[in-house]
């Protein structure tokens, strides 16, 4: 075969080597460009909790959304509103109570996934009063908490809904003085919305998680309320019912030793398994 034939022949051979690498790196390259928008569009895990959890939970779900590579949006408010809303079809992969009743609740109603449910943390309840007031009381039985509110009304969470309200009236019922305040509450709709009004100096007193109290510098842990004056504060999380793929990892990560703690810098108490 002529030099010349040969050459043009190779040439033809090079170039169409060449085209066909190019056209499967290009294939290759919109595959995973592909794969690569379905992941970032993958619908995000949506996550249910206390209001009380809002700081700690933030930071526990960005380490678990750069270790599991998913994405997770939370929604944080009294946990009766939030059981409420799932209750009413709200579109939740995870709920994340303030106390055991408003999951009793959702569990009565077939709401969450069967053997899900694990108690994740504990909690303490504490009286607050503005960072700089100079309030002194000790909390015991009978202890004058009316006459120390001097003429001013006592912080709380909603007392017939809100988990925190619901463990307050509880402790002031068993020490004996729920009677003399109970006339002079303000019934906030979620926990960190009572610390609020303590922090603003809007009232002299209010009844708080000691996390709560511990994150906002504008108030001070006046005293701490006896752990036999009320139920035991416990966290319980649970996967709801249709719960997304990937949840279930989430989950677990919150019971994992990184994520308890970053649960315990802010204050919560791992219940022991």
């Amino acid at each position: 075969m002529p030099r010349t034939l040969q050459t043009r022949i190779f040439g033809w051979l090079l170039r169409t080597a060449m085209l066909l690498m190019s056209s499967l790196a290009l294939c290759a390259h919109a595959a995973g460009d592909a794969a690569a928008g379905a992941a970032a569009g993958r619908a995000p895990i949506v996550v249910f909790a206390a209001a009380s959890l809002t700081d700690a939970l933030q930071d526990v779900t960005a380490q678990a959304e750069r270790l599991l590579g998913v994405t997770v949006k939370l929604s944080f408010a009294a946990s009766s509103a939030l059981a409420r809303q799932i209750d009413n079809g709200a579109p939740a992969d995870v709920f994340v109570s303030a106390d055991t009743d408003w999951m009793d609740y959702l569990q009565t109603h077939a709401r969450i996934e069967p053997g899900s449910r694990v108690d994740l943390l504990g909690n303490r309840l504490v009286l607050v009063a503005p960072a700089g007031s100079d309030a002194r009381l000790k909390i015991g039985r009978d202890f004058p908490l009316a006459a120390a509110l001097a003429g001013g009304r006592l912080a709380v969470g909603d007392p017939d809904a809100v988990p925190a309200g619901r463990y307050a009236r509880a402790a002031l019922t068993q020490l004996g003085v729920w009677d003399s305040v109970s006339g002079r509450l303000v019934r906030a709709e979620n926990v960190r919305a009572a610390l609020a009004l303590v922090d603003r100096g809007e009232v002299p007193l209010g009844i708080v998680y000691r996390t709560d109290a511990l994150i906002d510098k504008g108030v001070r842990i006046v005293d701490t309320f006896p752990a036999g004056s009320h139920p035991p504060i416990v966290y319980p999380v649970a996967l709801l019912v249709g719960a997304k793929a990937g949840a279930r990892d989430y989950l677990e990560y919150l019971r994992t030793p990184a994520a308890t703690a970053v649960f315990s810098k802010y204050g919560f108490e791992p219940v022991r398994r």
